[in-house]
């Protein structure tokens, strides 16, 4: 099960406040992962990428996560959209980008999760113009964890 740690300080102004930097432990496991693509064709372009990290120590599990994407067109129409899921079992984080212009269309779309056996991280991303070819990549980078004895 993966644990989240959120660190908040509130001051109080009529309280004198005292901060103790609290020692670092190192991981016993701990990994980073990212992918990202861009599409581009006519008068449109699509671009997602994300990122995670997580750090096992002895106290719990912390890791962070990071998505995004854009999306632009001339005289078409573009959208992104992100999401982010918290759950016991994974983090999760997922966007999606595309733009379209008369037929012609880029698109991009970003999954990356941390999960109690590792991290991973794919990208898609397509491209089209009418009467030619699509151009299409795919990268994936996966990081496996040791699992805690």
């Amino acid at each position: 099960m993966l644990r989240r740690t959120i660190l908040a300080f509130f001051v109080v102004a009529s309280a004198p406040a005292a901060f103790v930097p609290a020692e670092a432990q190192e991981c016993d496991a701990a990994g980073t992962v990212g992918s990202g693509g861009s599409a581009a064709a006519g008068d449109t372009s699509a671009s997602t990428t994300g990122t995670a990290g997580t750090c096992r120590t002895d106290d719990g599990t912390t890791s962070s996560i990071a998505v995004g994407g854009s999306a632009a067109s001339s005289e078409g129409k573009a959208k992104s959209r992100t999401k982010i899921n918290d759950n016991p079992s994974q983090l999760q984080g997922r966007s999606k980008a595309q733009a379209i212009d008369k037929g012609t269309f880029s698109k991009s779309q970003t999954k990356t999760k941390v999960t109690d056996d590792g991290l991973q991280s794919r990208t898609k991303t397509m491209s089209h113009v009418p009467g030619e070819k699509p151009t299409k990549s795919k990268t994936k980078a996966l990081i496996p964890l040791p699992q805690p004895e």
